[in-house]
């Protein structure tokens, strides 16, 4: 059984010391990272969430402190009274914050035991993510799990303050919801009290935020959970979060403006970078021909370049077929890479696009003898001299190619590029390049379904001058729709929403709803239209998509205390779980036996 700290009360944490505090008595509670016993003197390190301390017991001083100390082991929870003294000059370790005094303990208290742990609660510990996962509260105690946050903290802590000081109020809104379509799929919850109906949880507050402008609320936020039940990927989870933001009587650049100023000051506040105002603005249409994305990193070059007016023409069919057929034939120059991949690197580049639906990729590596290209045969002189002149050749470069519709060729050529970044290292890590995306299409077409489904969500703003095409043409309609790009990722985006009920109405028609469906399924906001609805548009950022962002993770798992790994289950609560057969008789529920006798 472990100690009290009655009579005990913190006074500092650990990574807070200073040699400001030399001489000072002092209270310290936390876990120990480590023991050395050197003979006559142990040393303890003691860590809590602010950093570490070397505790110091002499033997000389007291025997029984000394020997009570010695029964420490790692993880073990202490309280430890003494008073912070200077380091020797020859023991001060510059590797910690706190490496130039130490505490010479005078009392100590054995808290709470510990078994061995599964893994040593350090940073860059080389275990599986299952293991981590399954034990996640001892991988939280790692120091860099324990920034990452506090940094998520903290950039949480400076939205609100920011939203409060220009006059947005924090409402919430419902967790249980109506399922509706024009999504992913829908979290339901049964009601017990309904029998054979569900709730459904968010997958975001769309419609109520839409509903507070309506209600005089102009200016909302929330920091949200919402659900999603979606195949997971590094940056999804089943449930996530949400800075939720949307302003009545506002344009397009009222939203953008005071939202350009607020991830400035994130900037500022969390990471101490200041980050250059107004940001750069990219159509859609001119990110996809530029970068083959509609979240490019900006961060190097290699862009996308159209030679399909140059070979529409050529005997090499692979070219002209494509551009015959619609689609197009784009490259890039890789500069300087013809003089480091060899064919092995070029094949292997080659097999990476197939991921993307390519049929294959040509190349030309441009040496000071000409040119190296197993597609050189087929194109003539002056074709080939275009080619060259087109993508600024020298030698020593490599180019790359892609045939086929323009949306394979973007898509395959938008990766590719990333690939050859990597690749080539022309990431810089400590840049931040931030842009908007604008313009978006407000349609995309659905093959599978074979409908236009809304590009971003039904709620969605057509462009004024394009709103006449939104029964004739609408794959050409542009919404009043707008991402914030950092670095490649998409961390946020909004739009302009429709309050006008004519407009949603042939919105809804367009996505191919009966009038009926539609109200069926929306007729609560149609309804409210009808009562003064002020203009009104917003945005929504991914808070655990910013904060990894920030910490230099690659997943939003590292940055979301307890969250679900790849196949949506929680292995440190083992959640799913069946259920008693009391609870699913009260929701008027049965389970396939055969569901539920399967090993899952």
């Amino acid at each position: 059984m472990g100690e009290s700290i009655k009579g005990l009360k913190r006074t500092h944490m650990c990574g807070e010391l200073t040699s400001q505090n030399v001489g000072e008595d002092v209270i310290l509670m936390g876990w120990v990272q480590r023991r050395r016993d050197l003979g006559g003197l142990i040393f303890v390190t003691l860590r809590d969430r602010t950093g570490i301390i070397q505790l110091v017991f002499d033997q000389e001083e007291s025997s029984d402190l000394f020997d009570k100390a010695a029964t420490l082991r790692s993880e073990y929870v202490i309280a430890c009274k003494g008073q912070v003294i200077k380091r020797a000059p020859e023991a001060i370790n510059p590797n910690m914050s706190t490496g130039d005094i130490e505490v010479k303990a005078e009392e100590l208290r054995i808290l709470s035991t510990s078994e061995t742990p599964p893994f040593y609660i350090e940073d860059n510990i080389n275990v599986s993510e299952a293991l981590r996962y399954k034990y996640r509260y001892l991988d939280l105690r790692r120091p860099e799990m324990q920034r990452n946050l506090i940094i998520r903290h903290n950039i949480a802590n400076e939205v609100r303050r920011f939203l409060n000081e220009r006059g947005f109020l924090e409402i919430e809104t419902p967790m249980l919801t109506k399922s509706t379509p024009e999504g992913a799929r829908d979290y339901l919850v049964p009601s017990r009290v309904h029998p054979g109906k569900f709730y459904a949880l968010p997958q975001s507050p769309q419609l109520f935020k839409q509903l507070l402008m309506l209600s005089g609320y102009d200016r909302y936020y929330q920091i949200v959970r919402c659900f999603r039940d979606e195949d997971l990927r590094a940056d999804r989870q089943p449930e996530f979060t949400q800075i939720d933001i949307e302003m009545s009587f506002v344009e397009i650049d009222d939203i953008l403006a005071i939202n350009e100023e607020l991830i400035a000051n994130i900037f500022r506040q969390v990471l101490n970078v200041e980050i250059p105002l107004p940001l750069q603005r990219m159509t859609y249409k001119e990110a996809m021909k530029r970068y083959g994305s509609d979240k490019p990193d900006t961060r190097f070059g290699l862009e996308l370049v159209d030679i399909s007016s140059l070979v529409a023409s050529s005997n090499f069919k692979v070219f002209s077929g494509a551009v015959e057929k619609g689609g197009s034939v784009r490259g890039i120059n890789a500069k300087g890479a013809g003089a480091k991949f060899s064919r092995r690197d070029i094949d292997s580049l080659g097999e990476y696009i197939k991921t993307y639906r390519a049929k294959g990729l040509a190349w030309i590596n441009v040496t000071q003898e000409g040119v190296k290209s197993p597609i050189a045969k087929f194109l003539s002189q002056e074709e080939l001299e275009s080619i060259l002149k087109h993508l600024n050749a020298e030698a020593g470069d490599l180019l790359l190619f892609v045939a086929d519709e323009n949306d394979i060729v973007f898509q395959v050529l938008g990766h590719l590029r990333l690939e050859l970044a990597k690749r080539l290292d022309l990431i810089p890590n400590d840049k931040y390049n931030l842009l908007w995306i604008t313009e978006f299409p407000l349609f995309e077409y659905d093959q599978d379904e074979d409908r236009y489904v809304a590009k971003h969500h039904p709620f969605t703003s057509p462009m004024d001058e394009d709103l006449h095409l939104l029964e004739s043409e609408p794959e050409r309609v542009r919404a009043k729709a707008y991402d914030m790009v950092l670095n490649g990722n998409e961390i946020g985006g909004g739009s302009i929403r429709i309050h006008d009920t004519q407009i949603q109405e042939r919105m809804f028609k367009a996505l191919g709803f009966t009038n009926e469906r539609a109200w069926e399924q929306f007729g609560f906001l149609l309804e409210a239209f009808k009562y003064g609805t002020p203009p009104h548009g917003g945005i929504a950022y991914g808070l655990d998509r910013i904060a990894a962002l920030f910490a230099g993770r690659s997943s939003i798992r590292d940055v979301i205390a307890f969250p679900k790994v790849q196949n949506a289950s929680d292995l440190m609560t083992n959640a799913p779980s069946f259920v008693d057969e009391n609870q699913l008789n009260e929701l008027h529920i049965s389970i396939d036996k055969k569901i539920e006798n399967k090993d899952v």
